[in-house]
């Protein structure tokens, strides 16, 4: 199932292949259709269809960082967002969705934690795949609202 996924990932069928794969741990688990897969895929240790989609992604944007502007190289202002991957204007809808820039949207918005330590990848497989089997996320939309409230709460504390 994850072969190739970086390109078929953000795909208009990406929804019904996350329903299929919930069916199947329904029957694996012998559970009824109102039954919530998030627990179950926790518990079988499964990545839903899109967190296996932020895995090799976020690889891939790690293992190829020095094909990726920084906001240092795109401007010289100290700033805390210094370290950050630039992401560029777009207009385009098609640009947006586009792994390139999917890439550098979604590792702007990984936690510090995991941030930290994106410079060995061995180091930084390891926590981006326990955040990604504690949340599960279903859709893109759930990690960037996750991502906004993690924010908040280190924000206010």
């Amino acid at each position: 199932m994850s072969y190739g996924i970086i390109f078929c990932g953000k795909s208009s069928h990406s929804a019904t292949i996350l329903s299929a794969q919930k069916n199947a741990i329904r029957i694996i688990k012998g559970c009824s259709n109102r039954v919530s897969c998030r627990n179950l895929l926790k518990k079988l240790k499964i990545l839903p269809s899109t967190s296996q989609y932020l895995l090799p992604l976020l690889m891939f944007v790690v293992q190829n960082k020095n094909h990726f502007l920084t906001n240092t190289g795109n401007h010289n202002i100290d700033t805390r967002q210094r370290n950050n991957l630039y992401l560029p204007k777009a207009n385009l809808t098609i640009y947006q969705k586009g792994d390139y820039y999917l890439g550098i949207k979604i590792s702007i918005n990984l936690h510090k934690e995991i941030k930290d330590v994106a410079d060995n990848l061995e180091k930084f497989k390891i926590p981006l795949e326990q955040f990604l089997y504690t949340y599960s996320f279903n859709t893109l939309e759930e990690h960037f609202n996750q991502s906004r409230i993690m924010y908040c709460i280190i924000k206010t504390a």
